[in-house]
């Protein structure tokens, strides 16, 4: 008897436990990767800072599948991996890590945090009809926005602020093509080494563009402070989080799954005042509040569409 209950507290520790401890393993770190890509940035440029960190991620995670023999992509399936590549990596990784160069990296996580937005935007202009529910979502969203904003309207004159404004904005709409794109064209090949690869691809195709236009510099004038950032978003914020990530994605309900989408924006505004002395003040408390509230409700739409 004992041992029926004991084997029972372990599986429902296995089924339920590990995956809930996952995803709050992704709330938080992910959260945390904006504070380091905010340090790395501070000492080398972002695209570069982007390219190294996809490349040590992108090549752990493909060493580990050699090991292991796992075949290799086949046909379109390598199509999918190049699109998501150039959607997820170089352009969301890429200009949202140039993004906190110039804005706080509580802002850019708010930014961030848009994604669904976008999704139903896009997807409303693809023909698809939006519920009550979704487009008073996307009005509270964009309402929290402009609270949050309210506190930077004289930062607007600035043309770095400006500049780290779009190119963030830029990277949450990629992504929300990418997110798209993978629900349209969803594979049965391994997630894990798929990631890897278009890690991989991404930095390859990032050291050329750095390359090319002069805006890199050599790995011996990089400061030990952008070293430690860069192996700190390998380890957390490539590899672990991203392990995590996927498989609270496959063992949890979808509601329960993206709740990390409303804690990263809070873990990054908090450090950001703690390690940096950011501001926190009530047009972002609130702002930030009601953004989150809005893109709550989105993802309740979007959850009973797919029902």
């Amino acid at each position: 008897m004992k041992t029926r209950i004991k084997n029972a507290f372990l599986n429902q520790i296995k089924t339920i436990g590990l995956p809930i401890l996952a995803l709050c393993w992704v709330s938080f770190f992910w959260g945390t990767t904006w504070i380091a890509s905010k340090e790395g940035v501070k000492h080398m440029p972002a695209l570069q800072l982007a390219a190294i960190r996809q490349f040590i991620g992108g090549f752990l995670y493909i060493a580990f599948f050699l090991w292991k023999k796992t075949p290799w992509p086949k046909g379109k399936q390598w199509k999918f991996i190049l699109i998501l590549s150039g959607l997820n990596f170089v352009l969301s990784n890429g200009l949202s890590t140039w993004g906190v160069k110039y804005i706080s990296s509580g802002l850019g996580a708010i930014i961030g945090a848009l994604v669904p937005l976008w999704v139903v935007i896009i997807s409303f202009f693809r023909g698809e009809r939006l519920s009550k529910l979704s487009i008073i979502g996307l009005i509270v969203g964009f309402s929290g926005i402009c609270v949050v904003f309210y506190d930077h309207l004289s930062d607007f004159l600035l043309p770095d602020f400006r500049f780290g404004i779009f190119i963030s904005i830029i990277a949450t709409l990629t992504w929300a093509f990418g997110t798209l794109y993978t629900k349209k064209k969803a594979t049965s090949f391994n997630p894990y080494f798929g990631l890897g690869l278009q890690m991989f691809i991404s930095s390859i195709l990032l050291f050329a563009f750095t390359g090319a236009t002069g805006t890199s510099v050599s790995l011996s004038a990089i400061p030990a402070a952008s070293w430690w950032a860069i192996g700190y978003l390998v380890v957390f914020g490539s590899v672990l989080t991203f392990i995590a990530f996927i498989y609270a994605l496959q063992r949890l309900p979808s509601e329960i799954s993206s709740i990390y989408a409303y804690v990263n924006p809070i873990v990054a505004v908090l450090l950001g005042t703690i390690i940096f002395n950011e501001s926190l003040n009530p047009p972002i408390v609130i702002g930030g509040s009601i953004t989150l509230i809005g893109l709550y409700m989105v993802n309740q739409s979007m959850r009973k569409n797919r029902a």
